[in-house]
């Protein structure tokens, strides 16, 4: 086991009963690192996931997302991120088999520099190739800001990315290969996503952490202001069918509700009154069949503990019907990603 003790004992100091301990549950956003991928958060490997998924919810899979891990340090740059698939495909072959197991990695979402254009389409291929069927779709982060207080993705996005010719056509690559892109952006660059969705209706889209809200830097203090800009994009991006939203990451210290510095952790309570109605706006607007909740572990891990987090997404969810429940915490996850079901 990896995880640094003293954070740990901080997270211990809030403990709640596990809420409907049999529900169902596909967490499709999470994260690992073989070796630290930040002082922050250090080495998060499987034993780490399983301790997290294994804390009384029933996260029956997972969906691995991209962060740069375990690259190739050799051969062409283009190729290098299939380090990563080789690594999570074996991941995922490892929690099928360990009897220890709290949850399996049922798909993969990797990443391939789409500004490659059309020449992106050997690299899909070989992801495929190494993913042994685990392989959904890749993540290219456009999260740019133009300000100095903010740090723009992990790669190194130019901006206006989702705009431009060069990367389009290499966007144009993934539907024909079965595959689907995942969206990581900052709350303004929304419009620039809907431009994208309504040109290539045929390409399913997910929209992490509901959209990248950015509270610290010049979006310090403006959270009001913000949410009414946000709301307003939103409902033009949810007119775009072939997208879809997870609901989560909002505990990040990048979303400026500073959680990570006090001396205790947030409880359910306090992450319901912080994100309820910005979750549920999603819902209202994309329907449960378009959203999904998830962890973004162990990123939002610097503010909250696995089963405090997710006790707060069923209290969020409580005034939903039993089917749209299903669908916010599993069946959304399991057809937007194709998953196979678990015997």
């Amino acid at each position: 086991m990896t995880r640094d003790a003293t954070h740990q004992a901080w997270l211990d100091q809030v403990i709640e009963p596990v809420i409907d301990p049999s529900r169902a549950i596909v967490d499709p956003h999470h994260h690992l690192w073989r070796v630290p991928g930040s002082p922050r958060w250090g080495t998060y490997d499987l034993d780490d996931l399983f301790a997290d998924t294994g804390s009384g919810h029933r996260i029956e899979q997972t969906v691995f997302i991209d962060c740069t891990s375990d690259y190739r340090t050799d051969g062409p740059e283009e190729m290098r991120p299939l380090g990563e698939t080789e690594y999570v495909a074996a991941m995922a072959e490892e929690s099928a088999r360990r009897p220890d197991a709290t949850t399996r990695i049922g798909g993969i979402v990797g990443h391939a520099d789409l500004l490659l254009g059309a020449r992106v389409a050997d690299v899909l291929a070989a992801h495929l190739e190494v993913g042994k069927g685990y392989f959904r779709g890749i993540r290219h982060a456009a999260s740019w800001d133009p300000s100095e207080e903010i740090h723009n993705g992990h790669h190194n996005p130019p901006r206006e990315m989702l705009l431009s010719e060069q990367f389009r056509a290499g966007f144009a690559e993934l539907a024909p290969m079965g595959l689907t892109f995942e969206a990581w952006l900052y709350h303004p660059q929304i419009p620039e996503l809907t431009d994208l969705a309504r040109a290539f209706p045929d390409t399913g889209i997910i929209l992490n952490h509901v959209g990248g809200h950015v509270g610290i830097g010049p979006y310090a203090g403006k959270r009001d202001e913000l949410l009414a800009g946000w709301r307003r994009d939103m409902a033009e991006l949810a007119t775009c069918t072939n997208v879809s939203v997870k609901l989560g990451g909002l505990a990040m210290p990048i979303n400026g509700y500073d959680w990570h510095k006090r001396e205790r952790p947030a409880s359910s309570d306090e992450v319901v009154a912080a994100h309820r109605d910005i979750y549920l706006h999603c819902i209202d607007l994309f329907g449960p069949d378009r959203c999904m909740f998830e962890s973004n572990f162990p990123v939002d891990r610097l503010s909250v503990s696995y089963a405090v987090l997710w006790n707060a997404f069923k209290k969020i969810a409580a005034g939903f019907s039993e089917d749209e429940q299903e669908r916010l915490f599993r069946g959304t996850a399991m057809r937007v990603y194709d998953l196979d079901e678990i015997d």
